[in-house]
């Protein structure tokens, strides 16, 4: 199981390595090059499988992206998140 994943901001191109959360999906990430807040793409349970260099744990261990992390839609879109200013 690999552990570590470059995370590439599709924004800015800031790359940061990561340690994953072995057992859990990371549906947000903040870049640490601009600040924008990263979400998976659609289809993907995470952003390090959407953005990393690695998928994460789940996946790299036989999980499908059709669940395990994912957050289903209606909580998602009551999500209401507070980004910090620069």
């Amino acid at each position: 199981m690999i552990a570590e994943s470059t995370i590439t901001c599709p924004h800015c191109g800031f790359a940061a390595s990561e340690t994953m959360p072995a057992d859990a999906c990371q549906f947000l990430y903040e870049c640490k090059g601009c600040g924008t807040l990263l979400r998976p793409k659609p289809g993907d349970c995470c952003v390090f499988c959407s953005f990393g260099t690695v998928p994460c744990p789940p996946v790299q261990a036989g999980a499908s992206h059709s669940g395990g992390g994912r957050i289903p839609a209606a909580i998602a879109a009551t999500q209401r998140v507070t980004m910090r200013s620069p």
